[in-house]
């Protein structure tokens, strides 16, 4: 599973993603402005690309909507910097109300740590159930995945646990996520982080293949080596 040298990007993106949910971190909002032709057509051939809003983190939360539109991406994943996890359901129905009217459709939020009481776990599937959304990108600690499992059950959820790379004592790599929800809840799954993958020694490609029946969102972004030391630079 180790990377050798410079992971193909036309190999990555031919791999068999059609249905995954693609949510595209990169590290400068830019203009990436779709191409304009006279048939409309969908350049990202099915797959779900769009932008979380923590791309956009430094910026209020009307922009971070308006800049993702810029993108000339359809799909957005809230982070809880434009929409804090004790916001009321008002406050909530607000910010999904912005988004639709937006033209954009909500995929997920996060990442999300679940952890605490039982009511704090609970209110983040309250949260995510009046946001309208499909999938909680989040990390959790092991111990609390059967907690959280029942909670998948009861709101008919999904949650995605997302790896942090080196560092992450909980679930660095996408395989310590897979063996964690494996025999869990089918709507238990993964995000997968590019970068911190590449970070931590694994081939992302290899990851998505062998993770595709719990895949449910991945978080694209480029580093600028394949090794722990690795540092975030702008999608190119």
């Amino acid at each position: 599973m180790k990377t050798s040298g410079t992971i193909n990007r036309r190999r990555f993106l031919q791999t068999g993603l059609v249905g995954s949910t693609v949510l595209a971190s990169v590290t400068s909002p830019g203009t990436l402005l779709a191409a304009v032709t006279k048939t409309e057509r969908d350049p990202f051939h099915g797959l779900k690309v769009g932008l979380t809003t923590y791309t956009f983190h430094k910026f209020p939360f009307d922009e971070a909507i308006a800049m993702t539109k810029q993108a000339g991406v359809k799909y957005i994943s809230i982070k809880d910097v434009h929409l804090p996890l004790k916001s009321t359901r008002e406050q909530r129905l607000d910010a999904r109300k912005k988004i639709e009217d937006a033209g954009l459709i909500l995929m997920g939020g996060g990442v999300i740590d679940i952890k605490g009481k039982p009511e704090d776990m609970r209110n983040v599937f309250e949260y995510a159930k009046d946001l309208g959304m499909a999938t909680i990108v989040c990390t959790a600690e092991p111990s609390d995945l059967e907690a959280i499992e029942k909670l998948v059950k009861e709101y008919d959820l999904r949650i995605a646990i997302h790896n942090h790379g080196p560092g992450d004592k909980r679930f660095p790599s996408p395989f310590d996520v897979l063996r964690a929800v494996k025999q869990l809840d089918a709507r238990m799954g993964l995000c997968i982080d590019v970068g911190h993958t590449v970070r931590i020694g694994v081939d992302p490609i290899d990851a998505i293949e062998q993770c595709a029946s719990r895949l449910y969102e991945f978080h694209m972004k480029d580093v600028n080596e394949a090794t722990p030391k690795g540092k975030p630079v702008p999608v190119s």
